[in-house]
């Protein structure tokens, strides 16, 4: 930082964009506690600290402004560092699965032309098998110089991250041109469950509405604590609510990845208030033999998104005393577009409630005219949240923005008062006898059996009805249940033909890095 008689010289910084919050941070709150990573703890001053060493070094390395930095990590304070000096620095951060396979992982660094990674050393095997088929040239271990001793043999040759940042001043880098809120920050890759991901240019604007339109919805505060069990490799892990939080000046704590009984010591130990998770989280937090209802005590947002949110999973969290909301994004969205509010969580189970405020929504038809109240259609919505576009795919880019409304590609319905219900992914929903089936309609019907633990509801092919559905259900361990006694449970409950016409026991769901059923999957499997 450059100071002048002791003073910051806030004329040279990160600009108006989001790497400016850290600068700003420093001189309004400087002792306040930004980061918690186990047994590390940074204040705002320490962070903002690191993040400029962390950008200067990345400078000396030669990266500019508009360069991809690749990013193969857990979740860890330095994931945090890496957001914000990329901010600063007017580069573009790409989070890499640390779940994908070494050939999926070449396929994003060659798509995005990122020639900048850093990786944790426990996943060098991945970063091995990168060498020589991705355009990287600037390799980073992230830990201390040890690091790069313990690294096999056969890898490139590596930067160590913490001897990066000691040889490398505090002062605020400089960058050409200053970064604003227009400036591409994020390449995120959607989870590909059909053909290859496209990476959806997120700007350092669309954190920013982001942050603005939660905080107008969640009432947040300085004082809140936001602990991350969502990987940061996914835009959850950084809009929900990492992001909002830098800005406002409240304290992120970090899970470097879920596990029920750690995640639950978290939300007692270090006074929790906000916890963002998708269904499948609060389904292994409940359902583990050291849930207790008390270490909800402070958490004051509990909200659930990326996935169909049971209403039965709602019921059980009523039952011990949690109102646990439901939220609905997107990657391109970074990622927030509406939220059901706390006083609506239990009487409207199963919506997402209302967009946002800097969000707007319509429920339209193939012409894209607004169908009825009530009537399913295509969500489509508008708003500075949302991507620049995809990257090197003007052709994708115009066809998600058709009609100048982005298509979300999702079925839903929207109820008199603006609350909107998600129906199913269009590629999700299938044809039975010329009806549509909405499988998560069919899913929350199965969730009502006490023994279920996990239900997901396919289409197959069938030559007399077109499509008929197909249960794959996971119990809960310990119980039963037969075919049977799901379709008699199934019978007076749903139409006739929704009702799936055959079951199938498994021990796991498929699921993608952010926590959605692979249905595609299921589909090749079973279909």
């Amino acid at each position: 930082m450059v100071k002048l008689d002791g003073k910051v010289d806030m004329a040279v910084g990160a600009g108006s964009g989001i790497g400016s919050w850290l600068t700003k941070r420093q001189i309004l709150t400087p002792a306040k506690e930004a980061v918690v990573d186990g047994e590390k703890r940074l204040t705002y001053c320490q962070l903002n600290q690191r993040v400029n060493r962390l950008a200067r070094g990345l400078q000396a390395l030669g990266v500019q402004s508009k360069d991809r930095i690749g990013i193969l990590a857990y979740n860890c304070s330095e994931f945090v560092e890496v957001i914000m000096a990329a901010a600063k620095l007017g580069a573009i951060l790409v989070p890499l699965n640390w779940r994908l396979t070494p050939s999926e992982l070449a396929f994003i660094l060659n798509d995005s032309g990122a020639e900048t990674l850093l990786f944790h050393p426990e996943l060098a095997g991945s970063a091995r098998g990168l060498k020589g088929e991705t355009p990287v040239k600037r390799w980073i271990v992230l830990g201390p110089g040890k690091m790069i001793q313990e690294m096999p043999s056969d890898m490139p040759a590596a930067e160590a991250y913490e001897m990066l940042l000691e040889h490398h001043g505090e002062e605020e880098p400089r960058s050409n041109p200053v970064p604003d809120l227009d400036t591409p920050h994020i390449i995120m890759y959607t989870a590909g469950t059909t053909g290859r991901p496209k990476g959806a240019v997120l700007s350092q604007g669309a954190g920013f509405w982001n942050a603005i339109n939660l905080t107008l919805a969640m009432d947040f505060t300085s004082g809140d604590r936001n602990l991350i069990v969502l990987p940061m490799f996914h835009i959850g892990g950084i809009g929900l609510f990492t992001l909002p939080m830098l800005y406002l000046g409240g304290t992120v704590i970090i899970q470097r990845t879920f596990e029920p009984a750690e995640t639950l010591n978290l939300l007692q130990n270090e006074g929790i208030t906000l916890l963002f998770g998708v269904p499948s989280t609060f389904l292994f937090l409940i359902q583990h033999p050291e849930f207790k209802a008390r270490a909800f005590k402070k958490v004051r947002v509990v909200m659930s998104g990326g996935a169909p949110l049971p209403v039965s999973l709602v019921r059980r969290y009523q039952e011990a005393g949690i109102i646990l909301q439901q939220g609905f994004g997107m990657s391109e969205a970074a990622p927030s577009i509406a939220t059901l509010s706390r006083d609506l969580a239990i009487q409207k189970a199963g919506s997402i409630g209302r967009a946002l405020m800097h969000v707007e929504a319509r429920v339209v038809d193939e012409a894209m005219n607004d169908v009825a109240a009530g009537r399913v259609g295509e969500l489509v919505i508008r708003g500075p949240n949302l991507m620049q576009g995809y990257w090197n795919r003007p052709d994708a880019t115009e066809e998600a923005f058709a009609g100048g409304w982005f298509h979300t590609g999702d079925l839903a319905r929207m109820d008199p008062e603006g609350d909107l219900a998600i129906m199913e992914r269009k590629t999700d929903m299938f044809i039975c006898g010329g009806e549509n089936v909405y499988p998560v309609e069919v899913e929350n019907a199965i969730y009502e059996l006490p023994e279920v633990a996990e239900a997901a509801v396919i289409g197959t092919k069938d030559e007399r009805w077109g499509e008929v559905g197909k249960a794959v259900v996971v119990l809960k361990e310990g119980k039963q249940l037969t075919q049977r006694e799901i379709m008699v449970h199934l019978n007076g409950r749903l139409a006739r033909y929704k009702i799936p016409k055959g079951v199938v026991f498994t021990e796991v769901l498929p699921r993608n890095g952010a926590g959605k059923v692979l249905k595609t999957r299921l589909r090749d499997t079973l279909g």
